[in-house]
């Protein structure tokens, strides 16, 4: 059985976006990209809510010189990747797929196969109340946002 872990970089008080919806305050350097794409070498599959799909899929086609950018290319393009999505009619990315609803016995059946990672603050409330998530990774940015998108549910 795999394991299911939820990362994002968070605010010190607990947001992964602003009340703007803005997380230019989280960009990772280099060596905390790095980590990262370390925390998620092992997953075979990314869940991910449509937001987060949406601004992801850029690794579809990006070629950043950088080698943490490239390497973490290399882990979007090798993953299959699944949308939790009503609204999202198409994906633009090889190895996705849509799912409209949240349904924790398939997400189960994905974990029998392999590790996996899931994204977005809503999806992965949904996971965690459902006792699906096995690892939390919060990296913590030292920044106050005061409100906004939490990265854990209440």
């Amino acid at each position: 059985m795999g394991r299911l872990a939820y990362s994002a970089i968070a605010s010190l008080d607990g947001y992964i976006a602003d009340e703007r919806g803005r997380w230019d305050w989280s960009f990772p350097t280099p060596e905390v990209h790095a980590f990262v794409n370390d925390l998620t070498r092992s997953a075979r599959t990314h869940l991910y809510g449509r937001r987060l799909y949406e601004v992801l899929v850029a690794w579809e086609t990006m070629d950043d010189p950088a080698p943490e950018m490239q390497d973490y290319a290399q882990l979007w393009r090798a993953a299959e990747k699944v949308v939790y999505s009503t609204t999202l009619q198409e994906v633009s990315s090889a190895r996705t797929r849509i799912e409209r609803t949240f349904e924790p016995d398939a997400v189960r059946a994905i974990k029998e196969r392999g590790d996996a990672a899931i994204g977005g603050a809503g999806l992965a409330a949904a996971a965690l109340l459902a006792g699906l998530v096995d690892d939390v990774q919060l990296l913590l940015s030292p920044v106050i946002v005061g409100g906004g998108t939490r990265a854990l549910p209440d």
